[in-house]
């Protein structure tokens, strides 16, 4: 029977890596003994700045087809107005305070959208980095309990077989649980 691993060489095998002995227990000790299990969305509420909220209400109302349509329909107005008063429109053809109005909100807007994104994106590498945890974790409880059981039945084999030496019981009893 192959000798099996210690929870030192599973972690190490797991995260493929060096690890110096103090991290390595530090390490041991957060995966077996410690729930490690973070609530990512709490967590990040918990960090929210008022900046942030502002970002995700305004990524919210941007990124919607409400939004879509009645910026369609305010350009549609605008360009019909401007067209039919002719002469006297407040923004004639070519429109340049319509170009202006859409280069402020974009240069506006996009920023605003990608702190958003990029939140987002970190809440997803922490609930990345919390499934992988978690996903160790049970792999090293996995395999304690393997060598666990493994013992159990070493120890059940042994102990039928001493029954057996000293009589206790039938050499049949043992061929019928094989």
């Amino acid at each position: 029977m192959a000798s099996r691993k210690t929870k030192k060489e599973i972690v190490k095998q797991l995260l493929n890596a060096d690890i110096d002995e103090k991290d390595e227990e530090e390490l041991l000790d957060l995966l077996v003994d410690q729930p490690i299990s973070i609530d990512v969305d709490k967590e990040e509420e918990r960090k929210k700045t008022k900046g942030d909220i502002i970002a995700d209400k305004i990524s919210e109302v941007a990124g919607s087809w409400n939004f879509i349509i009645v910026f369609v329909l305010f350009l549609a107005f605008w360009i019909i107005f401007n067209t039919i008063t002719g002469k006297n429109a407040p923004d004639g053809y070519p429109f340049i305070l319509l170009n202006l109005v859409l280069s402020c909100i974009s240069a506006l807007q996009a920023p605003i959208i990608m702190m958003s994104q990029n939140r987002q994106g970190a809440k997803d590498s922490l609930r990345d980095q919390n499934d992988y945890r978690t996903d160790l974790k049970s792999e090293l409880i996995l395999e304690e309990l393997h060598i666990k059981i493994e013992k159990i039945l070493k120890d059940q084999k042994e102990i039928k077989k001493a029954l057996i030496d000293n009589g206790m019981i039938k050499e049949d009893d043992k061929n019928e649980e094989k």
